[in-house]
């Protein structure tokens, strides 16, 4: 069945009578993980076996905090359902879960020992995008990463017991980029519904006046800051790169799809120019899998 968050909500949001099976728990964020495969990288055939349970309850938690910001009427509503959704994951860590989503993960965090911490900051992020539409300066938007992407990649690391602070930080390099590509790639998008991420900072520098973004007009300015914006997001990812070989070869594999998929999407973005503004830049199905082959490949070798 397709996802449709109005539906899950009404029936798994604040006033839900009932609390779910842990079975039933679980099953129905194998359903989440499902119906959004196709955004769902780390969970592939190559994943092992006994982490997949576990994944999709981290992406089950991701999935509904990101919908409770973007897909209900903004504002104070995604405020008040996101402060709702932060007593939910504290449960998991005293008191009695009653969503399928936290119940599932509360047996994740007590396997692997996870502190709240990385999950609080992802509802710091979609809290911060209720309240702060532009930024004025990179660094701002490095602080914003920092809660939006990088606890992904903590977790990710929690998940496959190899977390600690050189590979943290070689994570939020690799997380950051990933973060950074994608909001290159959905300059339109975001503009459509009030978001614009490349700082004022850097359009200042380049020439690019706030109503040349309003008008969305491609001019030569705009192209610079584009290649701009797209060798810095390269950096991340060419300094999160060295973070493969401290890894154990199952997490290897996916976290060189991610470098290599956000690697993609600024190749896209070249391929057309810089010019994110006439399409949205895409990587195919084919691209895809043939990134997901070579990362397996290389982890064999």
């Amino acid at each position: 069945m397709a996802w449709d968050f109005a539906r899950e909500l009404a029936r798994w949001g604040p006033g839900a009578l009932a609390a779910p099976r842990l079975r039933d728990a679980r099953a129905y964020c194998a359903g989440v993980a499902k119906s959004h495969y196709e955004n769902f990288t780390v969970v592939s055939l190559l994943l092992p076996r006994r982490l997949i349970t576990h994944f999709h309850a981290v992406y089950a938690y991701c999935r509904w905090s990101d919908d409770l910001a973007d897909e209900t009427a903004g504002g104070q509503t995604a405020l008040d359902l996101i402060a709702w959704w932060r007593q939910e994951l504290m449960s998991c860590y005293g008191g009695e879960p009653r969503h399928p989503v936290t119940l599932a993960l509360r047996e994740t965090v007590r396997r692997f020992d996870i502190p709240p911490d990385p999950f609080l900051a992802l509802l710091v992020a979609f809290e911060q995008d209720q309240r702060v539409k532009r930024y004025d300066t990179f660094e701002q938007l490095a602080g914003y990463c920092a809660n939006s992407a990088n606890p992904v990649g903590h977790l990710v690391l929690r998940l496959f017991e190899c977390f600690d602070a050189e590979r943290a930080a070689l994570s939020d390099e690799v997380c950051t980029g990933l973060q950074l590509a994608n909001f290159w790639q959905d300059v339109a998008r975001d503009l459509d519904i009030g978001r614009v991420y490349l700082p004022a900072e850097d359009r200042a520098r380049f020439g690019y006046s706030d109503e040349d973004l309003d008008a969305r007009r491609c001019t030569p300015q705009f192209l610079e800051l584009m290649r701009f914006e797209v060798a810095r997001a390269r950096g991340y990812f060419a300094r999160g790169a060295a973070l493969l070989p401290l890894l154990p070869r199952a997490a290897r594999v996916d976290v060189d799809l991610f470098i290599r998929g956000g690697e993609a999407i600024l190749d896209a973005i070249e391929r057309q120019g810089y010019d994110v503004w006439a399409r949205r830049p895409e990587v195919s199905k084919v691209a895809k899998a043939k990134l997901l082959l070579g990362a397996a490949v290389r982890a064999l070798v």
